[in-house]
């Protein structure tokens, strides 16, 4: 199985906007997948942080990239390929409630000597 991040992005009004009993499906399919074992939860607040030459940190407030909808959650989840991954983000609230799902191949990351 590989794994993938998710990237969940949605607003309140989109939510608001679809179908209740749509919602309800999804977020008892995001119960679902908790339940088979994915990683998920509601983004907060992010912090940047730098330690550019490793001469020191710095750490500042907000996000560092941007998207016409806010960050609404992240996940980890497991799936046989990208495809199946998709159809897994595909019943998910910020899916199917006016949002956007990212899906990102977890690779291994190669050794260093």
């Amino acid at each position: 199985m590989a794994r993938f991040v998710t990237i969940g992005y949605g607003d309140q009004a989109g939510y608001e906007r679809t179908d209740p009993a749509v919602r309800d499906e999804a977020h008892a399919h995001d119960a679902r997948m908790l339940e088979a074992g994915a990683l998920a939860g509601i983004a907060g607040s992010p912090v940047q942080v730098r330690n550019h030459d490793a001469a020191g940190v710095s750490v500042s407030k907000g996000s560092f990239m941007t998207a016409a909808l806010p960050v609404a959650g992240f996940g980890i989840i497991e799936a046989a390929s990208l495809e199946e991954a998709i159809e897994l983000v595909a019943r998910t609230p910020c899916a199917v409630a006016q949002g956007v799902v990212e899906v990102w191949p977890l690779l291994d990351t190669p050794p260093h000597d």
